[in-house]
Order: structure tokens, then C-alpha cells, then sequence
């Protein structure tokens, strides 16, 4: 059975070869890597800038009189500790808070997402500006900038780049694949030999794994992305949960289509709904409804928890368990209709 399984895991590694769905898992990531460096100096909307302040906090009166007053520039947001408003801040709800400095210290600190961004440039220009109209001294209120993330753009588009790279190979390259073997009687020529059902099942989820690993450790490479130890571990243990899910998912769509044309149009409408959802949920509260529903969202949140946060497995069993759970069902539904030579 082993033997089995590995032969016709390389015999799909040569047919991905051959017909260039190698070069497309490889072009991927070299295409994420070029417009990552395009993007990074993309400016910001003129919008609000919304402030973080937390309210058993003594600030400078003036300073709070002011914020109020320049409602159209400032968009003043209250949190009962400090705790409350970094988590308000990696929600990326607001823009930076702002906490009284240490002890000996006058001013303020800005905490802040990135230094190296419009949003803190535009917060400190803002606060500086206001503190001359209202008290035309040199000091500013703000003592200092903390940062919480100190990584670019790179790191922090990675996981939505991770989650784009998981769904092509699971919606775009294997449902092909799969019909590409039913429309030309690949498949039933197989079954005619000692391969079972099982065994080919298998060799195609192992494929997906294989070139969702692939894919993901050259973006890695490109990006030059570290991370220790432990978090790597968890990392790829999400991954390969993720792979298996969504590989299987990919088989059973290319099992409902007769021809690569129907699979290749039924995977962008599974490709595309699973993506958006997930990926926007941050910057739309309908969106952050409706991402739970979806196993996309479940891969996706442990992702980016671990690679952004330093986050461990722990905190996403039922994540993981879904996401096994949807694969393991899909699974089985393509094993019924390859029982009953479904569209062959």
C-alpha cells in the first residue's frame, strides 16, 4: 500500500512538472515577494485619527480639552487599562494610544502598531500641532513611541499571502487535476490495476500537502522570515492541518465537475469567498460576522496569531479540530463518489 501511494505520489509530482503547476506554485510567491517591496510605501487615505486613552490615567488637561475640541481631526476612544486598549490596537481599530510617561518623566507615551508608519507620523504631527495652538510651547506631549510590532509590511501581509497560496493549490490546481484524470479516463485505467480507492485519495492529499509546504517555505525563503523554535513547530503543524483540510476539499470539488473547465470555474467560486472573508475580517465588522462560518478563517487565525503574535497551539483547538473535521468529511464524500464512478 505504501509503495503504492508513493508511486503515484511522484508520478503526479512528474505530471505537475510537465504541465507547468510547478512553475505556477513557484511564480506565486515570487509575485507576492515583488509587489510586497512595490507596496511598501503606499500612503494612507486622509481619514480621522483615532486616539487610544485610558481613563484612570492622569493627562495633561489641556491636552484632553484639545483632542475634544478638534473632533474633525481626532477621534478620542476610552478604555478602562492599558491592556484593553493594545488589544484595541491590534484589532487595528484605532491608530495609537496614548498612556502617561514613567515616573520623573513629563508627557505622554505613543504606543503605536509600527513606528515606521503615516499613522504614527500623522499622530505626532497632530498632537505637536494641537499643543502649540492651545499652549505655543516647544515640548511636546508626547514623550516617546513605543512600538508593538517593529516588523514592515512583509511580515504583516504574510499571513493573508499564507491563506492565498493554501486555497489556490486546494481550490485552483487539484480540482484541475482531479477532472483532468475523470475527463480522460485516467482515473477509471488506474482503478483497473491493484491501486485502490484509498490509495489514490491519499497520493492526491499528500500532493496538496507537498505543494502547499513547497510553496510556502520559497516565500519564507524570500521574505528571509524568522521565527524560534517552538512557534516554527506550531507553525507547521497548522499548516500541515490546513493543507490536509483544504486538499481534501479540492478533491471533492474536482469530484462534482466532468471537465478541467467546469472544475477550474467551481474552484474560483470556492477560491474567492473562503479568501475575501477571511483575509478583510479585520477591517469589517459584517465581514467579522460572517469569517467564523467559514474553515478558511480557522486556518487563517491560528496563522496569524502565531506568526505575528508569538501565540502557541494552545489557544486554537477547536480551530484545529474543525479545520481535521472538514477534512475528514470531504474526504470521505469523495471516496463515496469514487465508489460510484461519480461523472467517469
Amino acid at each position: 500500500m505504501i509503495r503504492n501511494i508513493l508511486i503515484l505520489i511522484f508520478n503526479d509530482l512528474a505530471i505537475s512538472f510537465k504541465n507547468k503547476t510547478l512553475y505556477l506554485i513557484l511564480f506565486i510567491p515570487l509575485f507576492v515577494f515583488v509587489s510586497l517591496n512595490l507596496v511598501d510605501g503606499d500612503e494612507t487615505n486622509a481619514r480621522k485619527i483615532k486616539i487610544g486613552l485610558v481613563e484612570k490615567a492622569s493627562y495633561p488637561p489641556a491636552m484632553i480639552q484639545g483632542l475634544k475640541s478638534a473632533e474633525p481631526v481626532f477621534e478620542v476612544s476610552w478604555h478602562t487599562n492599558e491592556a484593553e486598549g493594545k488589544q484595541w490596537l491590534k484589532d487595528r481599530l484605532g491608530d495609537g494610544i496614548l498612556v502617561p510617561a514613567g515616573k520623573g518623566i513629563e508627557g505622554c507615551d505613543l504606543i503605536v502598531l509600527a513606528k515606521a508608519s503615516f499613522q504614527t507620523v500623522a499622530i505626532f504631527e497632530g498632537v505637536s500641532g494641537l499643543q502649540r495652538a492651545l499652549e505655543g510651547k516647544s515640548r511636546n506631549w508626547i514623550a516617546g513611541i513605543i512600538s508593538l510590532q517593529e516588523e514592515g509590511i512583509q511580515r504583516q501581509m504574510l499571513p493573508t499571502w499564507i491563506l492565498m497560496l493554501v486555497l489556490l493549490v486546494g481550490f485552483i490546481v487539484l480540482p484541475t487535476q482531479v477532472a483532468e484524470e475523470k475527463e480522460k479516463n485516467l482515473l477509471l485505467g488506474l482503478l483497473q490495476t491493484p491501486i485502490r480507492e484509498v490509495e489514490w485519495l491519499l497520493s492526491k492529499v499528500c500532493l496538496g500537502m507537498i505543494l502547499i509546504g513547497v510553496a510556502a517555505l520559497f516565500l519564507h525563503l524570500l521574505i528571509k522570515f524568522d521565527f524560534d523554535r517552538g512557534s516554527g513547530l506550531d507553525y507547521i503543524a497548522v499548516l500541515l492541518v490546513g493543507g490536509f483540510c483544504f486538499s481534501s476539499f479540492g478533491i471533492l470539488v474536482g469530484f462534482l465537475c466532468r471537465t478541467q473547465a467546469s472544475a477550474r470555474t467551481l474552484g474560483v467560486l470556492f477560491y474567492l469567498p473562503l479568501l475575501l472573508p477571511s483575509a478583510l475580517a479585520d477591517f469589517s465588522t459584517t465581514l467579522n460576522r460572517m469569517a467564523p462560518l467559514l474553515p478558511s478563517y480557522h486556518f487563517y487565525q491560528p496563522v496569524k496569531s502565531i506568526l505575528l503574535d508569538g501565540d502557541s497551539l494552545d489557544g486554537f483547538p477547536l480551530e484545529l479540530l474543525s479545520l481535521f473535521g472538514v477534512g475528514l468529511g470531504t474526504l470521505l464524500l469523495s471516496y463515496r463518489l469514487m465508489k460510484q464512478r461519480w461523472l467517469m
